[in-house]
């Protein structure tokens, strides 16, 4: 059985960026009902795996049902598994010197490194995400995706880091329409050394 992400913060934590109202909602509602409904189509299918080689492994899941089922469900929970995980008080500013030289290495400069994230958040049309990912030889890319698929979906060795949610439901009860205001807020919550743990691990 999944088990979905324990907040080490509460629900208030991250105002005034990101509101109370849509992070009780955001974690009670969506994310536990993607984690419940990820749980009932592995049980129907008897499928036996950890949620990264499960969304890795999506083409070997024969019923389309549940294939799709897995796809949505299980995205939603590992990618909003990460969300929250990154995300914290006391976030915002920079990584550490280290991962910072990293980033300014691969995009020219940690500023430069957050447009690029932000017109890959703004520019997806509709729900879904943008992302920071890594591979074991320490590579970064940027991407986004639809709906709730990442980037171990692609298979090309790339693990995600970092993820921005433009879903609707992650900042509209606080934005409205500004996706940009939204996401402008959210790096005042990154928890970069959180990032920066994810990058050892991969690599």
């Amino acid at each position: 059985m999944f088990k979905q992400y324990e907040l080490s913060y509460s629900f208030d934590a991250l105002e005034p960026h990101i509101d109370t109202l849509t992070m009780e909602t955001h974690y009670t509602k969506h994310h536990a009902a993607y984690t419940n409904n990820l749980n009932a189509a592995v049980e129907k299918a008897g499928i036996e795996k950890d949620i990264e080689d499960l969304l890795a492994s999506l083409d070997q899941v024969e019923d389309k049902a549940i294939r799709t089922a897995i796809r949505n469900n299980g995205g939603g929970f590992y990618n909003h598994n990460l969300y929250f995980a990154t995300m914290g008080p006391g976030g915002g500013g920079q990584p550490s010197q280290v991962f910072l030289k990293k980033l300014e290495e691969e995009f020219g400069s940690f500023e430069v490194f957050k447009e690029k994230l932000s017109t890959l958040a703004l520019g997806q049309f509709g729900s879904g995400w943008a992302w920071l990912s890594v591979n074991k030889e320490g590579k970064l890319k940027l991407s986004s995706t639809p709906n709730q698929d990442n980037p171990l979906m692609d298979k090309d060795g790339f693990l995600p880091i970092l993820g921005i949610d433009v879903w609707e439901h992650a900042y509209y009860l606080k934005y409205k329409n500004l996706r940009g205001d939204y996401v402008s807020a959210f790096f005042n919550v990154v928890l970069w050394d959180e990032v920066e743990k994810l990058y050892r691990k991969y690599t």
